[in-house]
């Protein structure tokens, strides 16, 4: 993964945890029949492979249009899925075959190896994260096919990513082999992953000792308490970036474990790092969104990771979660082509979609057990800050006192916006309450909701320093039963927001 997505910001520590409580089903549209169900997830499928699978090339493309944009780093000048995309593709497929048995899907798993293996013969690549999503995606391969081809890749890839593991802040394997610049969540959570499929398939003890290695070194330098920061770097230095696909990892790594050990804190971990993310990486309790490109698949880690405690471990109180998100997400998806975008609180956007962003919501639909659920679900109605949709402002956790991850600072400027994505059960009139903090004086913002004006200057009276916090309200604002957007714009005065919670 060469691409590193700031979306979700820097943030420092957490004092406060917001509990994310599931949400009842939303009143089923008027011709809309229920949603999550079996049916739900071929269509969603058939969506995935129509638009994006190239069966002469046994490839996928990048784009939904087939066209070049950004993000062009895999065969031909970008026009198809790079390294570590075509390896989540191939899960999709597994994903699609283990639920449905169907000789088509069975027929892709070997299809989308055969075509990657014209692009990249040898595996040419000098991110071991890259390399370790092939060996890891080889290994479940052999586990469903038996052919020991995948088995032989996935041994000889994980022995490549292995060498790259020395001492340097105590162990782990460094992300990229040339210049050795950091050792990362994203290369060694899912080596310990691979490492425990390989003990499984072959017997070697020494693979389950080196995914336990490897897992203690990563509880002991890259989280604390269940929060799981992204790498090392420099002189050992630890940079705390939160991210889905992180907590994902780490919770399918410490799975896996318990499953080859039976010792229970390898569970116990895995609980804390999920109470951790489903707590704090939501908007209103749907999985927040991570941008595009490499954090548009970013979410998908996630949802793999709950499902295997739910599927493999007993932990159903994790599956509420999981059904709602896959329902939200489906319900947002365009009728145009079926796809689902990057936000899945808010519709999918008319342009081109990247296959590794629809695909995040295919997997869901393709592992997560259907409950039936009907309609747009919604949301809890507590939205923090740092987790909605900034443009130009920055996320900061220094001053005490705020929930969630942190807050947004550095908030004076005409250019600088925020919107909320949000979903209602119902239409009428709303109190919006603003947790902020107004060190510098009085202040205001202009609010509008699904971009007509509401206020134009709804006050935030000073709050007398930045670590003392108020709450402003707004009340009697029309929403619309579903999705609603809530922008706030630049009024006067500098302004952090912590959190913005809605009632009836």
């Amino acid at each position: 993964m060469r691409l590193r997505v700031a979306a979700a910001g820097v943030l420092l520590s957490a004092v406060f945890i917001q509990p994310v409580q599931p949400a009842h089903a939303a009143v089923p549209e008027a011709g809309r029949r229920p949603a999550h169900v079996p049916a739900d997830a071929d269509a969603a499928m058939s969506a995935f492979v129509t638009t994006f699978w190239d069966p002469a090339k046994k490839y996928f493309y990048t784009n939904s249009d087939r066209q070049i944009h950004e993000h062009a780093h895999g065969p031909e000048n970008g026009r198809y899925t790079d390294f570590w995309w075509e390896a989540q593709l191939w899960e999709l497929v597994m994903d699609a075959y283990q639920r449905t048995g169907k000789a088509t899907y069975r027929t892709m798993i070997d299809d989308v190896y055969a075509g990657f293996l014209a692009y990249y013969p040898t595996f040419e690549n000098d991110f071991n994260d890259d390399l370790g999503w092939w060996a890891l995606a080889s290994a479940r391969a052999y586990e469903i096919t038996r052919n020991t081809t995948y088995l032989d890749r996935s041994r000889s890839l994980f022995d490549r990513i292995w060498a790259e593991q020395d001492s340097t802040y105590g162990g782990g394997i460094w992300w990229q082999n040339n210049t050795r610049n950091q050792k990362n969540v994203a290369t060694n959570a899912p080596a310990v992953l691979t490492a425990t499929k390989l003990y499984a398939a072959t017997g070697d003890a020494s693979y389950l000792n080196r995914a336990r290695d490897l897992f203690a070194w990563i509880k002991a330098n890259l989280q604390e308490s269940g929060h799981v920061y992204d790498h090392l770097e420099g002189s050992g230095t630890l940079v705390k970036w939160d991210f889905t696909y992180n907590f994902g990892t780490y919770i399918s790594a410490a799975a896996a474990l318990y499953k080859a050990t039976g010792t229970a804190s390898y569970l116990a971990d895995a609980r804390a790092a999920a109470d951790w993310a489903t707590a704090n990486l939501t908007n209103g309790g749907t999985v927040l969104h991570e941008g595009v490109n490499d954090g548009g698949g970013f979410k998908a880690r996630l949802i793999r990771g709950l499902n295997t405690l739910v599927t493999e471990h007993g932990q159903r109180q994790y599956l509420p979660f999981l059904q709602r998100n896959a329902t939200q997400a489906w319900q947002h998806r365009r009728t145009s082509d079926g796809l689902v975008g990057p936000d899945w609180s808010a519709p999918a956007p008319s342009t081109y979609l990247q296959s590794l962003t629809a695909a995040a919501a295919v997997s869901t639909l393709q592992i997560v057990q259907p409950d039936g659920n009907s309609g747009l679900q919604p949301e809890n109605g507590v939205y923090e800050a740092e987790n909605a949709r900034p443009s130009g402002i920055g996320s900061e956790s220094s001053q005490p006192g705020f929930s969630g991850r942190g807050y947004l600072a550095g908030w004076n400027t005409a250019r600088q916006t925020l919107t909320f994505h949000v979903n209602v059960a119902s239409a009428g009139a709303h109190q919006l309450r603003f947790r902020y903090a107004a060190g510098a004086g009085d202040a205001t913002r202009r609010v509008l909701v699904n971009g007509a004006q509401v206020t134009a200057g709804q006050p935030f009276a000073s709050t007398g320093g930045w670590g003392t916090w108020n709450t402003a309200v707004l009340s009697g604002v029309n929403l619309a039963r579903g999705y609603n957007t809530i922008q706030l714009e630049m009024g006067s005065n500098f302004l952090n927001l912590d959190r913005l919670d809605i009632t009836r």
